[in-house]
């Protein structure tokens, strides 16, 4: 065989591989960004419910989640944190009670083939601290 015919082989093949590993590599970006914005939305809300179980101070509680989820793109806003006590239902944090701290987040994609998608963190604590 010739040089010449290998080497339209060797195209043809390249033509029908780069576009899957094209779709791997942008696979493998997609999905290391979702898993840091869900590490960043759990660090969130155990800072925002540390925050809320020790001063009762939904604006501290709600600052500190926000400090602490910066990776985010877009931030955080007080819209996306939400604060139940488990035992009153209520937003408050009396000692010896439960609180739990919700962030809702949606995630867009780099590649705009999937998504958005929804992403929670959650974080519970004995208020009282």
């Amino acid at each position: 065989m010739s040089r010449a015919s290998e080497r339209g082989a060797v195209a043809v093949e390249f033509a029908i591989v780069a576009p899957i590993l094209v779709m791997v590599l942008l696979g493998i970006m997609e999905f290391s960004r979702a898993y840091n914005a869900q590490a960043s939305l759990a660090a969130a809300a155990r800072e925002g419910v540390r925050v809320m179980a020790i001063s009762n101070n939904v604006t501290a509680a709600r600052t500190a989640a926000k400090s602490t989820s910066v990776s985010l793109q877009p931030q955080l806003v007080d819209t996306n944190i939400a604060f139940k006590n488990l035992d009153t239902g209520t937003a408050t944090c009396a000692p010896g009670h439960r609180m739990s701290v919700t962030i809702t987040y949606n995630l867009s994609t780099m590649t705009g083939i999937a998504g958005p998608f929804a992403m929670t963190g959650k974080g519970a604590m004995l208020c009282g601290g």
